[in-house]
C-alpha cells in the first residue's frame, strides 16, 4: 500500500458513522477506499484529508508504526474478526505480532497481592517458555502479567500490551516505566488514533483485539461484572480455549473465575496447566522453582488470615524479606544486588518481582531500585 492509499484508509475509518465493519463493506461495494470516500463525500463530512496526512506524519515524528491490514506484519489473527481494525498503530516491534504462541492474561484492577503473584509467575512461566503473553496494561493483573513477562529471560523478556487509548498516551499514568520497558522489548499496539484518550467505550472493544491475538485467555480474579468476563466471552466466540484461576468463593473477586470453571473453563493454577492443554509443551520444560520461592501459597508457611486467603501482611514481608537488607537507602542496580543476593539469578529476580508488586520497592530510571517510605507503600 502507498503512502497516497493509507491516508485514504485513515481518512475514511475516522470518518464520523465508518466503523471497521461498514469499512469493509464499502470498500467491497466500491472497490477501494478512495472510491468510497467521493460516493460518501456527496452525502456527508468526512474525516479531512489534511488531518489524515498530519496523522501520517505525527507518528513518523513519535516512531509510531500505521500497519493498514495488507501489510505483512498486521496480525493474522485479526482477520478471524469481521470487524478487524482497518488500520493499526504500533510502538515497539512488529516482527513478534504473528508469533504461533501467545496467551492472553487478564483480570481485575483492583487484584489482591496473590493475584497479582500468581499472574505474574505464570507469565513468567510462559516467557520462559517462548510463550508471548498479551494483556490491557492496566492496573491490577495486566501490569503484574506484563511485568512477569518483562522478568523473564533474565529481565529480556518481551509482551504485547493493546490499549484503549492511542498508542502514544499512557493509562493510567503510574504505568509510564512499565510502557516504555514494553516499548523498548515488546509492543504497545492499539486501533485509535495517537493522542486518543480514555474513554470508557473503547475498552471492551480492545478487548476483543486482546483475545484474538491470543490462542487462549487466562482469568486471574475477576468479579461477575467484570470487564475480564467480556473478553473471556470474546475469546470464546473466537473458538479460543479459556482458562481461569479459582479462588475463595468468599471472596468476590474470586466469583467471575469460579463461574467461568463451573461453564467449562480450564482450572489453572500454574502456566504448565495452559502449556499443557495448548500443546506448547514440545521441546519445552516448565523451570523448576527453588523451595521456599516468595511465590509459593503463603498458607503452606504457616501464615493465617481469618478473611481473605492468601494474603500478605506487608509490613511483615518487608520487615522479613532478606533482600531488602541489601539495598541501601540511595538505591542499587539490579545487577548488584543479583551479586549481592548470592543466590539463583532466577529466584532473585522473582523475589524483586514480588517486592515490586506489593509496593515495598521502585524501579527508577529503568535499573535501579530503592526502598519506599512506609508511609506511600501499598496496603
Amino acid at each position: 500500500m502507498n503512502e497516497s492509499e493509507l491516508i485514504d484508509w485513515i481518512q475514511l475509518i475516522n470518518t464520523d458513522g465508518i466503523g471497521p465493519v461498514r469499512f469493509y463493506k464499502l470498500l467491497a461495494k466500491y472497490g477501494s477506499a478512495k472510491e468510497s470516500l467521493k460516493v460518501l463525500s456527496a452525502k456527508q463530512a468526512l474525516f479531512l484529508r489534511k488531518d489524515a496526512e498530519y496523522e501520517l506524519e505525527k507518528a513518523r515524528r513519535l516512531n509510531i508504526r500505521i500497519i493498514a491490514r495488507d501489510d505483512k506484519d498486521y496480525p493474522q489473527n485479526f482477520n478471524q474478526l469481521n470487524d478487524a481494525p482497518p488500520v493499526l498503530y504500533v510502538k515497539g516491534r512488529t516482527d513478534i505480532l504473528n508469533y504461533p504462541a501467545m496467551v492472553s492474561i487478564v483480570g481485575a484492577r483492583n487484584a489482591s497481592v496473590s493475584g497479582r503473584k500468581i499472574a505474574s509467575r505464570i507469565a513468567y512461566d510462559l516467557t520462559e517458555n517462548e510463550v508471548i503473553v498479551v494483556s490491557g496494561m492496566a492496573r491490577g493483573i495486566d501490569s503484574a502479567a506484563h511485568k512477569g513477562a518483562l522478568y523473564a529471560k533474565q529481565e529480556h523478556g518481551t509482551t504485547i500490551a493493546v490499549l484503549g487509548t492511542g498508542v502514544d498516551v499512557v493509562y493510567p499514568l503510574e504505568n509510564q516505566e512499565l510502557y516504555e520497558q514494553i516499548c523498548a522489548r515488546g509492543a504497545v499496539i492499539s486501533e485509535y488514533l495517537p493522542g486518543t484518550q480514555p474513554q470508557a467505550s473503547n475498552f471492551p472493544r480492545r478487548n476483543r483485539l486482546v483475545s484474538a491475538l491470543s490462542a487462549g485467555t487466562l482469568v486471574v480474579e475477576a468479579s461477575l461484572n467484570s470487564g475480564s468476563l467480556i473478553t473471556a466471552r470474546m475469546a470464546l466466540e473466537q473458538g479460543k480455549d479459556i482458562f481461569a484461576v479459582p479462588g475463595s468463593p468468599l471472596e468476590g473477586r474470586s466469583a467471575g473465575c469460579n463461574q467461568l470453571i463451573r461453564d467449562g473453563a480450564y482450572l489453572t493454577e500454574s502456566a504448565e496447566d495452559i502449556l499443557n492443554t495448548l500443546a506448547f509443551t514440545q521441546n519445552r520444560q516448565i523451570k523448576a522453582y527453588p523451595k521456599g520461592d516468595l511465590f509459593a501459597n503463603p498458607l503452606d508457611k504457616g501464615q493465617k488470615n481469618d478473611n481473605i486467603p492468601f494474603q500478605i501482611k506487608t509490613d511483615k514481608a518487608f520487615s522479613e524479606h532478606p533482600l531488602t537488607d541489601l539495598i541501601p537507602a540511595g538505591g542499587i542496580e539490579t545487577d548488584e544486588l543479583i551479586r549481592l543476593a548470592r543466590q539463583d539469578t532466577v529466584q532473585t529476580m522473582m523475589q524483586i518481582t514480588e517486592l515490586e508488586l506489593e509496593g515495598l520497592i521502585e524501579r527508577i530510571n529503568g535499573s535501579v531500585l530503592i526502598l519506599k517510605d512506609k508511609k506511600s507503600r501499598k496496603n
